[in-house]
Order: C-alpha cells, then sequence, then structure tokens
C-alpha cells in the first residue's frame, strides 16, 4: 500500500515562531543598547520573514558597528538556541511515521534560519523530507514549491496528500491548488469569512495530528 504524504509548515504551526521573535527582539535591544520603545520597530522588521537584507536594514538604521554578517549569524543562533517543538508534538510526528505517512515540511524562508530550527528542535530527524523556499525560489503559494517538498519525501502531487499549516493563503489557498487536502491551525483565530474553507480546522498542531491518525486507521479498516 502507498505511504500516505502529510506536509506540515514550520512557523507558528510546528514551532511558535511568534513568541520566539518577541524574546529575542527584546534581547537584542538590550543587547545593543537601543530603547525599549525601539523594541517594536525591530520586531516589525523581522515579523514577516527574516533574511540577511532585513540586518542590512536594522544595522544601517541602528548604525551598528558590526557587520550585516554577523548580525545575521547571531540571529541563526539565538534563534536556534531558544526555539522548540512540544515533547508531545515530536512523539506525534513519530507516530505517523510509524502509522505509515511520509512526512514533510514545506516552509517559506530562507535557508539558514529554517534549517537552524529544524535541527535545534529535533524535527529535521523525524521527517522525511523538507523543502526551504530560498533554496529554489519556489514560495508557497506556488504549486512549484509544494511539488518539491513532496519529492523531497519521494514522491509527486498526484498521488495526494494533506497540507498543514496557519496560514490561510500560502498554506490552505496553495496546498488546495496543489491537489492536497488541508487542516488549518486556527491559533484561537477565526476563518476569514470570504476565502474557501480548509477540509478541517484545528486549535493546533496535535489535534491535526489526531486528526490524521483517525484517517489513516479508518482507511486501513475500509481496506481491510
Amino acid at each position: 500500500m502507498q505511504r500516505p504524504l502529510v506536509l506540515f509548515d514550520l512557523d507558528n504551526t510546528l514551532v511558535d515562531r511568534w513568541g520566539t521573535l518577541v524574546d529575542w527582539a527584546a534581547e537584542f535591544a538590550a543587547r545593543h543598547g537601543l530603547e525599549d520603545e525601539e523594541q517594536a520597530h525591530i520586531l516589525d522588521m523581522v515579523a514577516e520573514r527574516t533574511y540577511p537584507s532585513t540586518f542590512d536594514a536594522i544595522r544601517t538604521r541602528y548604525r551598528l558597528p558590526v557587520s550585516t554578517a554577523e548580525l545575521w549569524r547571531a540571529y541563526c543562533t539565538d534563534i536556534a538556541a531558544s526555539v522548540s517543538c512540544a515533547a508531545e508534538v515530536l512523539d506525534d510526528l513519530d507516530a505517523l511515521r510509524a502509522a505509515g505517512w511520509r512526512v514533510g515540511v514545506a516552509t517559506n524562508g530562507a535557508v539558514d534560519i529554517q534549517r537552524a530550527k529544524l535541527r535545534a528542535t529535533g524535527i529535521a530527524e523525524r521527517v522525511d523530507g523538507v523543502f526551504v523556499s530560498e533554496e529554489a525560489d519556489a514560495r508557497k503559494p506556488q504549486t512549484r514549491h509544494f511539488a518539491l517538498a513532496a519529492a523531497r519525501c519521494g514522491t509527486v502531487l498526484s498521488d495526494g496528500g494533506w497540507m498543514v499549516g496557519d496560514n490561510p493563503v500560502n498554506d490552505i489557498g496553495g496546498g488546495r491548488s496543489a491537489g492536497l487536502r488541508t487542516i488549518w491551525i486556527g491559533n484561537g483565530r477565526s476563518w476569514p469569512p470570504d476565502d474557501p474553507e480548509p477540509d478541517h480546522t484545528v486549535p493546533h498542531v496535535r489535534a491535526a495530528i489526531d486528526l490524521l491518525l483517525l484517517h489513516s486507521a479508518s482507511h486501513t479498516r475500509t481496506t481491510t
């Protein structure tokens, strides 16, 4: 029997990116002697996605006496040291693979920071494949992103599968366009009323994994 595919978003799905960034911005401002009110501006600059060019802008704005490359390396190190994935989620990823799933990560962002987070949290060793958008300039919601992520897991989109994520456009809309079934991680939010709804809405990633395990169990029962 063919192993089903599930792709997970990384940030604010498997890990709490936002909470980690809030703590990092406070530490960064203190380290560089910046006023407290600058924390919010720094947080805004890194909120969506962070690349070396982001730190070029930060360095210029605050006239910091260190290179952009040094700031970027420190950021990757600091975030990797503080980000975490709950032990229960790691166990659930193991359970999915034990149940026969191909498990992958499909994430936008820079390779350095995303790979650092995956290694530091232990996620990297619990999935079959990872695709980071910067690796081939293919960003969610582009179908090519999902195709490359599926390929990293040893399969193709035409075989079907699932996408799990928190972003209505990138994860859910993109996953649907790629032919995948979708599970939206609400994180306490309501689904945007004008967008086509996901196949399922759940409060957190553990609930999504529970759904997938139930799906695979019911599928096994109907095929035996």
